[in-house]
C-alpha cells in the first residue's frame, strides 16, 4: 500500500484498523496469561476508536458475551476490523503455516504504517501547497482522539509539532495533562509559552540557576592559570554551552518568549546584581545571531552594538575602527528611544565585554606614554572610558528606570590617571636605576606611599576603581614584586569592595601564581595574606575560598613557618570549634598536658588534630556555597526596558 496515495484521514482510520487487529491478538494473549489487566487504563487508551468507527475492546466484550458461537464471532470481528485489503486474507493463512503470529505481522504493519504516516505529514509541511496547514488540521482533528494510545501518540505529535497555529482547544487539551505536555514537541511548547508566562518561567527557572552555578564553579575553580582563567573560552565557545542551547531552542524564532527571557534577566539582574544575568543576555542574543533567525534580530535594537562588541571581545581589544562603530550606535540612540539604554547598559555590564574595555583602557594608556601625550586628548580612550561608564551604571539606571547616561567624572581623566601614569613612572625610574652601574645609583629606595588622588578615587569612583584593579593585575603579570608590594594595601578600601569581588580573586590568584617563588618571602606573603586576604576574609567567605585556592596550588612554595598559621588561620570556624570541644573534654577527663612545640623542630600535633594535610584537602574547597532556592519566574514583575524599539545603526565591522 502507497501510502501518499491514500487520504491522510483515511489513513487514520486504516492505521486504528491495523493497532486494533494488533491489540486483538493481544487481548487472545492476554486472556489466557493475565486477566488482571487495568480496565480503567484500557478504557482511556482505547475510547478514541469508537470516534473513528472502530470496534474498540468493549465492542468486543460486548459481542463475545452475547453470541452462541465464540468462534464464528471472532473470525467476523477479525474481518470487519482487520485490515480491508482482498489479497491480504490469502496470505493471512500462508504466514500461519510458517509459523508466523499474527501479533507480529500486525505489529509489523503498524509500525510501517505509521513511519510513512509521519513522514508524509513532514513533506506537507514542507511543501508550497497553500492548502496544506488545512490538511494537517483535518488529519489533527482525526488523530486527536487516539492521542493518549502509546503506538499512535508520536503521529499526533508529529501534526501538532508541524502546524504553525494549533488550535487553541487543543492546546489547553495539551497543556491540562502532565503526560502529553511532557511528551509534545517545543514547537508546540512555545505557542503554550507565550499565553502563559507562570508555566515559561517554570521551565526557564532551573536553566537560569544552572547557568549562574556553572559561572560560579568557572570561578572558583581549583586550576590556577593567567593562560586559562574565566576570561580564556571565546564568545563562540561559551554560546555552546547546554543552557544557551536550550533556551536559544525553546525560544526559536519567538519574538513574545525572547522578550520574556529578557524580562526575566532584567528582574533578577536587579534583584541580585549578579552581572553573569548580563552574560546570558549577550550570549543568548548571539546564539540566535549565530542561527540566523532574522525575526528576533532585526527587532532588537541592541543587536549590531552587541554583534560588534562580540568581536571585540573575540580579539580582547577594540580597535579603533570598531570603537568608531561602537560610538556610532551610542551616538544614534534618538529622542524617545532612551529605554534601549537600558539593555545597552546591561550588555556593557557583561563582565566579558568589560574585561575587555579595561584591558583596550590599558593599552591606549601604554601608548599615550610612550607619545607624551594627554589621556583627554584621546577621542578612543574617551570612549571605552564613557563605555566602562555605561556599564557600570547599569543596575542603578534599570532601578532608577532613568534611561540616560552617567556624566563621566572629569576628575577620573585629569586626576586619577595622572595620579596613576606617576605610579608608572616611579617604577620606572626605579628600575631604571637598578640597572645602572653601582657607582652611578641614587640612594633613592623605592617608593613606598601612594599619591592621595590614586587612592581617594579607588574608594570614591567605581570606573577609576576599575582601571586601578586591571592596572595591579597588570603589575602582577609583569612578575613586578615591588610595585605589587606598594599598591595592594591600597585594595583593603575600594569602592563597594570591588577588590573582593570574585571576578578580581579570580584574576590576581591565577597572577599571583606568576611570582609563586616570591612566596618563600615572609614580607611578600605578609603582604599579599596579613596586608589583604585575611583582612575581610572572616567576614566574606569567598575571599576565605579564594584565598584556599591560591594555597592550594602554592603550598609547596609558601614559607613553612607561615603556612602552618595560614592554615591554622584559614580553618572553617564549625571544624575549629568542634576541635576545641574535643579538647576540652580531653582536660575534663584527665588527659595528657599540652606540651610547647618545640621551636627547634616540627610543631606536635595536639590531641584531637587531624594530621596536617599539606595539600588542603580538608577544607571546603571542592564544595559549592552557594545556595540559589528555586525561582519562581512567573510571578516577577517585569521592568519595561523596550527591546523592539526600531533602530538603524551603522553596520559592523
Amino acid at each position: 500500500m502507497e501510502l501518499p496515495h491514500v487520504k491522510l484521514s483515511a489513513a487514520i482510520i486504516v492505521l486504528g484498523r491495523v493497532f486494533n487487529s494488533r491489540k486483538f491478538n493481544e487481548n487472545i494473549i492476554f486472556s489466557s496469561t493475565n486477566s488482571k489487566v487495568d480496565d480503567n487504563i484500557r478504557t482511556i487508551m482505547f475510547a478514541g476508536l469508537s470516534e473513528l468507527g472502530i470496534s474498540n475492546g468493549e465492542d468486543l466484550k460486548e459481542t463475545l458475551t452475547n453470541c452462541t458461537e465464540p468462534l464464528k464471532a471472532i473470525d467476523q470481528f477479525q474481518m470487519e476490523n482487520g485490515i480491508l485489503l482482498p489479497t491480504l486474507q490469502s496470505a493471512l493463512p500462508f504466514l500461519d503455516l510458517h509459523g508466523t503470529p499474527r501479533l507480529e505481522f500486525h505489529q509489523s504493519v503498524f509500525d510501517e504504517l505509521r513511519e510513512k504516516l509521519m513522514e508524509r505529514v513532514a513533506t506537507i509541511a514542507e511543501g508550497k501547497d497553500e492548502d496544506r496547514y488545512g490538511k494537517l488540521e483535518e488529519l489533527l482533528e482525526k488523530s486527536f482522539p487516539l492521542v493518549k494510545m502509546p503506538s499512535i501518540q508520536p503521529v499526533v505529535m508529529q501534526v501538532l509539532k508541524h502546524l504553525p497555529k494549533v488550535p487553541e482547544k487543543k492546546l489547553k487539551m495539551v497543556m491540562a495533562d502532565k503526560d502529553l505536555y511532557k511528551v509534545c514537541a517545543v514547537e508546540v511548547k512555545r505557542q503554550i509559552w507565550q499565553d502563559n508566562q507562570a508555566l515559561f518561567g517554570d521551565e526557564v527557572s532551573p536553566l537560569l540557576k544552572q547557568y549562574i552555578v556553572e559561572k560560579e564553579a568557572a570561578l572558583f575553580s581549583s586550576d590556577l592559570s593567567i593562560l586559562h582563567n574565566f576570561f580564556s573560552p571565546s564568545p563562540k565557545m561559551r554560546r555552546q554551552g547546554e543552557v544557551v542551547l536550550k533556551l536559544t531552542q525553546m525560544i526559536g524564532k519567538n519574538v513574545k518568549l525572547y522578550d520574556m527571557v529578557l524580562q526575566f534577566l532584567r528582574t533578577l539582574f536587579l534583584r541580585t546584581r549578579n552581572v553573569h544575568y548580563c552574560t546570558l543576555r549577550a550570549e543568548l542574543l548571539m546564539s540566535l545571531h549565530d542561527l540566523d533567525i532574522s525575526e528576533i534580530c532585526t527587532v532588537d535594537p541592541c543587536h549590531k552594538f552587541t554583534w560588534c562588541l562580540d568581536a571585540c571581545i573575540r580579539e580582547k581589544f577594540v580597535d579603533g575602527k570598531r570603537a568608531r562603530e561602537l560610538q556610532g550606535f551610542l551616538d544614534g540612540v534618538k529622542k524617545g528611544q532612551e529605554q534601549v539604554l537600558g539593555d545597552l547598559s546591561m550588555i556593557l555590564c557583561d563582565p566579558f565585554a568589560c574585561n575587555t574595555i579595561v584591558l583596550s583602557i590599558m593599552r591606549n594608556l601604554q601608548e599615550l606614554l610612550s607619545q607624551d601625550a594627554l589621556p583627554r586628548d584621546s577621542p578612543d580612550l574617551m570612549l571605552l572610558l564613557r563605555m566602562l561608564s555605561l556599564g557600570q551604571g547599569a543596575w542603578d539606571m534599570i532601578d532608577s528606570q532613568v534611561f540616560k547616561e552617567p556624566r563621566l567624572d572629569l576628575e577620573v581623566v585629569t586626576r586619577f590617571l595622572p595620579a596613576m601614569m606617576s605610579v608608572v613612572v616611579d617604577d620606572h625610574t626605579f628600575m631604571v636605576d637598578q640597572k645602572l652601574p653601582s657607582e652611578e645609583k641614587s640612594s633613592v629606595s623605592y617608593p613606598a606611599g601612594l599619591p592621595d588622588a590614586f587612592s581617594r578615587f579607588l574608594q570614591d569612583n567605581r570606573v577609576a576603581c576599575e582601571m586601578g584593579l586591571y592596572y595591579i593585575l597588570h603589575i602582577a603579570k609583569l612578575r613586578n614584586k615591588n610595585a605589587l608590594q606598594r599598591l595592594l594595601p591600597a585594595l583593603v578600601e575600594t569602592y563597594n569592595d570591588m577588590a573582593f569581588s570574585d571576578i578580581f580573586l579570580h584574576l590576581l590568584t591565577g597572577h599571583l601564581t606568576l611570582l609563586s617563588d616570591e612566596f618563600g618571602s615572609e614580607d611578600f606573603c605578609t603582604v599579599v595574606f596579613d596586608g589583604f586576604l585575611l583582612i575581610s576574609f572572616s567576614s566574606k567567605e569567598n575571599v576565605h575560598r579564594h584565598a584556599l585556592r591560591m594555597l592550594l596550588h602554592l603550598q609547596h612554595k609558601v614559607l613553612p613557618s607561615y603556612m602552618e598559621m595560614l592554615m591554622k588561620t584559614l580553618e572553617p570556624p564549625k571544624q575549629r570549634a568542634a576541635q576545641g570541644a574535643v579538647r576540652s573534654a580531653d582536660g575534663q577527663a584527665g588527659g595528657p598536658e599540652e606540651k610547647p612545640p618545640d621551636p627547634g623542630g616540627d610543631p606536635s600535633p595536639e590531641p584531637g588534630d587531624p594530621p596536617p594535610c599539606p595539600c588542603l584537602h580538608h577544607h571546603p574547597l571542592h564544595s559549592h556555597y552557594t545556595c540559589l532556592r528555586p525561582l519562581n519566574l512567573g510571578t516577577l514583575h517585569p521592568v519595561p526596558v523596550s527591546t523592539t524599539t526600531p533602530s538603524t545603526p551603522t553596520t559592523p565591522v
